[in-house]
């Protein structure tokens, strides 16, 4: 190749580079803006439908945001086990509109994924999340049959905040109560970076969502360990700083002393986004965090059958992974 030939081919190089490096920022910009939008719609292009719809819509209070989605794997008439799954956004933000990557990618592997909003910010203050939470799940148990879904094998997951409400409705019964269903109706819980010991409040998004709070150890799912709590999935990214490992290790601390189920899986490289996004196509296919989820819930699920209940099935305590 002449000098000028490797003159243009060094610019095209360089351009290259350029791109690809404004692509890469307005990507982390985009996400910063509304990260599970702009993970959804990528999600939408890597990996396409996945053979997953959206087979029904449900308002359920009279808020934006008290709404819920029922997906399915299309033709798949068969009454699946189902996942409940609550986004995070620190109690102020988040769209379960959003999140359908999560249905893409749990609902080809067998389950019906139900996502479930909840009031934010001004008029979503503790406990008004747990309330919401709860109806969604009573919701759930009362009407998924006609989607697919079997509402004897219900469990419940969540990202963050979400984490936080599917682990302190599952502990704490009196939220399912009040929505006018059994605590036992879930079989599972799966939580994503979650928070779940974080007294004293020391950021402006708890103390908005849980300063007014009357009786603040309540509001704690840690105050809440039981032998019979449904078996729970935690997952961590070790290099998370927005919510640190140690509100997982505390849970499984405490529940394992009382004598509960819970299995904990830490990822070393991750942060507190990962786990989520390793959700997502293209970064679903060389993740490990859907196998895991798919894996507890099938264990769970056949456990419950196995029992011949839903509720509380007994399966083997795994020792914490890294």
């Amino acid at each position: 190749m002449t000098k000028k030939g490797w003159r243009r081919m060094g610019w095209i190089t360089l351009g290259l580079v350029v791109v690809a490096a404004s692509g890469a920022a307005m990507f982390r910009f985009a996400v910063t803006r509304n990260g599970p939008a702009v993970i959804d719609a990528v999600d939408r292009v890597a990996g396409g439908a996945r053979g997953v719809a959206l087979v029904h819509r449900e308002t359920i209070g009279p808020d934006p945001q008290q709404k819920i989605a029922v997906y399915n794997a299309e033709g798949d008439e068969a009454a699946k086990p189902v996942i409940v799954f609550v986004h995070g956004g620190s109690w102020r933000s988040g769209d379960p509109d959003d999140y359908s990557f999560v249905a893409r990618a749990l609902a080809p592997e067998g389950f019906t994924v139900v996502l479930a909003g909840y009031r934010l910010g001004n008029g979503g203050e503790y406990p008004a999340m747990l309330q919401d939470t709860a109806s969604a799940i009573a919701w759930t148990r009362q009407n998924v049959a006609r989607y697919g879904g079997d509402p004897d094998a219900i469990l419940v997951a969540g990202h963050s905040a979400g984490a936080y409400n599917v682990v302190q409705v599952a502990l704490d019964r009196h939220w399912l109560e009040r929505a006018g269903v059994s605590p036992s109706v879930i079989m599972g819980v799966v939580g994503l970076s979650g928070p779940y010991d974080f007294l004293p409040l020391d950021s402006d998004s708890t103390k908005a969502a849980f300063g007014d709070a009357p009786d603040l150890p309540a509001t704690q799912p840690v105050n809440y360990l039981r032998a019979d709590a449904p078996p729970m999935l935690l997952i961590h990214g070790e290099k998370d700083t927005l919510v640190k490992p140690r509100n997982t290790q505390a849970l499984y601390t405490g529940l394992i002393a009382a004598g509960g189920t819970v299995t904990t899986v830490y990822f070393p490289e991750m942060d507190h986004n990962a786990p989520l996004l390793a959700m997502a196509s293209p970064w679903r296919k060389n993740g490990h965090v859907v196998p895991a989820i798919v894996r507890f819930a099938n264990s769970v699920a056949a456990s419950a059958k196995a029992e011949g209940a839903a509720a509380n099935p007994s399966v083997p305590v795994q020792a914490t992974i890294r």
